[in-house]
């Protein structure tokens, strides 16, 4: 399939090149931004700048709910919205001239990777993970205040109000868990650093399960965007443009039920996994002032009680525990577990012998027949 195949598939009408003064003038600003911003991820602001410089890009006509800028892999081409002014054209450029950064190509030219989102020949994998973490770049780079917003019903803060914010919030609880470092550098450096980091610190089913569902809440927004496209382009309203209201509803209670499940996995996988490892009374303090400050970063639905609860569950908890490390009581209890589990370790062990050993008798037997 050619590029203006591509593009024409897509919506997109190229009206004009931009000059090559202003591409690199974006280049050579982005690139200082860039550096800049993370000045331990090992970029060389010249290099950067160079390789920015060779991007092609273009304005055009977009359809309407489109991302107001579009970088297209397969002839390194930035696409910006006809109704850009000139001089925010940079402040666009910047999430697109990330995903140019984060491509990782095969020898055919064929797309494999882009930072944490994985393109196998079946199924793209992050999608919505690796879009939302650039645009917390990109807002971070952009210096974007943090301001209070509500999607689907669903209000919580955000430096990211107008693009991917309901993804851009359940990423930056992740990252406030791992370490925005880890998740920033594997965005940028197109690694599975930040997806082991946040696995260590659940499981890796639970990073599975996060990252599809983010995907998830993605597909859906896209869809309403699709459907909101043809019922603008139906002069009359009919039953058809019913249906297609309903379906929009249907979307947008799937994407909420979604992003507060997630959420809630998030909350829970991360602090019980926590929990089981704090052994002394600083580990009780950090414990706790880390789940409080959580509340900051939760997206909230009215009658949503569910981090309340955890976080009062918890704190109880937590005084029990805090009572016997204080008392010295907790070591001699973790002791007494650690037998516990010891002497269960055995029973299977020898359990296993006898199902194995028996089993390769009968095996043993059956091959001397």
């Amino acid at each position: 399939m050619s590029i203006e195949t591509d593009l024409k598939k897509d919506g997109i009408e190229v009206i004009e090149t931009l000059d090559t003064l202003k591409i690199n003038s974006i280049a050579r600003n982005l690139s200082q931004k860039i550096c800049d911003t993370f000045p331990n991820y090992g970029f060389n602001q010249n290099e950067l700048f160079i390789q920015l410089s060779r991007l092609n890009m273009y304005r055009a006509k977009m359809p309407e709910g489109m991302a107001e800028a579009n970088y297209f892999y397969k002839n390194s081409s930035i696409y910006f919205n006809e109704h850009i002014a000139n001089e925010d054209l940079e402040e666009f450029a910047i999430h697109e001239c990330i995903h140019y950064i984060q491509e990782v190509k095969d020898k055919r030219n064929y797309l494999i990777r882009m930072g944490l989102c994985d393109y196998t020949e079946f199924k793209i994998y992050g999608l919505g993970l690796n879009e939302a973490s650039v645009q917390l770049i990109s807002s971070k780079i952009n210096g974007i205040p943090k301001e209070y917003v509500k999607y689907f019903g669903i209000s919580f803060e955000t430096i990211s109000p107008s693009y991917y914010p309901l993804e851009c919030c359940l990423v930056n609880q992740l990252a406030y868990l791992t370490g925005e470092d880890v998740l920033f550098e594997s965005t940028l450096k197109s690694n599975d650093n930040f997806k082991k980091a946040f696995s260590d610190l659940t499981s890796p089913k639970v990073f599975m399960a996060i990252q599809n569902a983010i995907d998830d809440i993605l597909y859906r927004e896209e869809d309403i965007i699709k459907i909101n496209n043809k019922i603008a382009q139906i002069d009359n309203r009919n039953k058809k443009v019913d249906g297609m209201i309903e379906k929009i509803d249907e979307l947008k209670h799937e994407i909420t039920l979604t992003f507060m499940r997630t959420q809630n996995l998030i909350i829970s996988s991360y602090f019980d996994h926590a929990f089981d490892k704090i052994i002394d009374l600083e580990g009780v303090e950090k414990y706790r002032q880390k789940l409080y400050t959580f509340k900051d970063l939760i997206g909230s639905t009215e009658g949503y009680t569910f981090f309340n609860d955890y976080y009062v569950s918890k704190m109880e908890e937590l005084e029990i525990k805090y009572n016997l490390i204080e008392s010295g009581q907790f070591e001699t209890s973790l002791k007494v577990i650690t037998k516990k589990e010891n002497v269960w370790i055995h029973v299977i062990k020898t359990l296993k012998k006898l199902i194995f050993g028996t089993a390769r008798e009968k095996q043993n037997i059956t091959n001397e027949s």
